[in-house]
């Protein structure tokens, strides 16, 4: 199908294309001209395109369309793999939905379930879930059914399917009727999407965005490498911080690291240093997490420190800077975590800051986007200078984590995800502490040395 430059010819009510008009969205991009009509046909679809493409509009405008006509909750019910995706997706459809009052709600951890049992029992229109939290209500209450939906989204689809979340799907699925119109959208197509598309056979609709060129990473986006001994890495990340705001850099700043423990460790280390920042990631509780998110997205706090709950879908237009604080170990999180910048047609630039460790990984990310990655200079002078404040501020940061009940609660999350897999939570923390006691003799042995 070519490519339309309007929404009117993609089959879609006048009132929904003033919606988008309010919003600032004036013409569809590739995914939306080429899976709305089919969607708005009744086909499953599988939809794939680069970050910032619009992915979360191609899918919620043909189902709000959808529901105008047949009003009723539960309609839809989307699953995506972070909590703070889920309240992203929704906001969208509420915006968009506004002129025919459309409830959507968000069901995902870390909130009152008594009060998300009560707000579902009033059948919002659009349901926006994680699926463990989802499950839990599944299980443990009956004051909603989604047995009448007509829709199921999967965003992110790559994730869900990746079986971390196997044992939840099916209990969904299980919940679900078995007339229903399935849609899959992910930023990267695996084995498990291209099965998918296999065993649906001819009633499915498969779009994969290759208009623009081969590569995984938008143009707009300028990619490069820092590579720095292990042990200053902290200190080249100060360092880099320090030159752009020297050159008056005004832009969002997203950092990612690889645990929560690294990243409240980097955030209290950046804040004690001078760079006001918040942290985002599993461990701390889901008002704080808003918080965090709320003030990035108002500009009120500048840097954003995250693991990879924050590396998908998230769309702030403010960002114009990642950098990984690490190399991701699965390749295809690098281009979920460098898409949060150079969204929609603007610019943006990724730094990666690469031990000697890390340049297998490096190059199977250069092959995975095929793209090279360019060098990134900084005053190796000026980053000797910082090194002793930094670690020593690192240092104190450690000391003041130990004292905070931090670990007590790594452990307690766990112990819940092997009860939830089926393994002795006794035994598991045994083989857990083990293993980190080995590690703990290893980097004793390698400083030693």
């Amino acid at each position: 199908m070519e490519q339309q430059t309007d929404f009117s010819k993609l089959g879609l009510n006048n009132w929904i294309i003033k919606q988008c008009h309010a919003i600032g969205v004036k013409k569809p991009t590739p995914i939306q001209t080429n899976c709305i009509p089919k969607i708005l046909e009744g086909k499953i679809c599988i939809g794939a395109a680069k970050t910032g493409s619009g992915k979360t509009l191609a899918f919620a405008l043909p189902i709000i369309q959808k529901l105008s006509e047949d009003p009723y909750g539960i309609f839809a019910l989307v699953l995506t793999p972070t909590r703070e995706l889920a309240f992203q997706i929704a906001d969208q459809f509420t915006l968009i939905g506004k002129p025919m009052n459309l409830r959507s709600y968000v069901v995902v951890g870390g909130m009152d379930m008594v009060e998300q049992g009560r707000q579902l029992s009033k059948h919002p229109h659009i349901v926006v879930a994680t699926p463990g939290r989802l499950v839990d209500h599944l299980e443990s209450c009956n004051t909603f059914s989604l047995s009448k939906i007509k829709f199921l989204v999967l965003d992110e689809a790559d994730r869900l399917l990746s079986g971390l979340f196997d044992r939840q799907i099916k209990t969904i699925y299980d919940a679900l009727p078995k007339e229903r119109q399935s849609l899959y959208f992910s930023a990267t197509i695996t084995d498990t999407l291209n099965l998918l598309k296999e065993l649906v056979g001819d009633s499915v609709y498969y779009y994969e965005d290759t208009t623009s060129n081969d590569t995984a990473t938008v143009a707009e986006l300028t990619q490069h490498y820092l590579l720095c001994p292990t042990y200053v890495k902290d200190a080249y990340l100060v360092q880099i911080l320090r030159a752009l705001y020297s050159e008056n850099f005004e832009s969002n700043i997203v950092i990612f690291t690889n645990s929560c423990k690294n990243c409240q460790i980097l955030s209290m280390t950046l804040n004690e240093v001078g760079f006001e920042n918040v942290a985002l990631h599993s461990m701390i509780s889901q008002n704080e997490r808003l918080a965090a998110l709320n003030a990035f997205k108002s500009n009120t706090v500048k840097i954003l420190i995250a693991t990879d709950v924050a590396s998908r879908g998230l769309d702030i237009p403010t960002v114009q800077l990642i950098i990984n604080h690490n190399v991701p170990s699965v390749p295809k999180e690098y281009i979920h975590r460098v898409g949060r910048t150079a969204r929609a047609g603007r610019t943006g630039k990724a730094i990666t800051l690469v031990t000697p460790c890390d340049v297998k990984l490096l190059k199977a990310i250069e092959d995975l986007i095929k793209t090279k990655l360019t060098e990134y200079k900084v005053n190796d002078k000026e980053v000797s200078q910082i090194l002793h404040q930094v670690t020593v501020t690192k240092s104190e940061g450690y000391m003041k984590l130990n004292e905070t009940d931090f670990f007590e609660k790594k452990m307690a999350n766990l112990r819940k995800t092997w009860i939830l897999e089926g393994l002795d939570p006794d035994k598991e923390e045994y083989k857990y502490l083990n293993k980190k006691k080995i590690k703990a003799k290893k980097l004793r042995r390698l400083k030693r040395s």
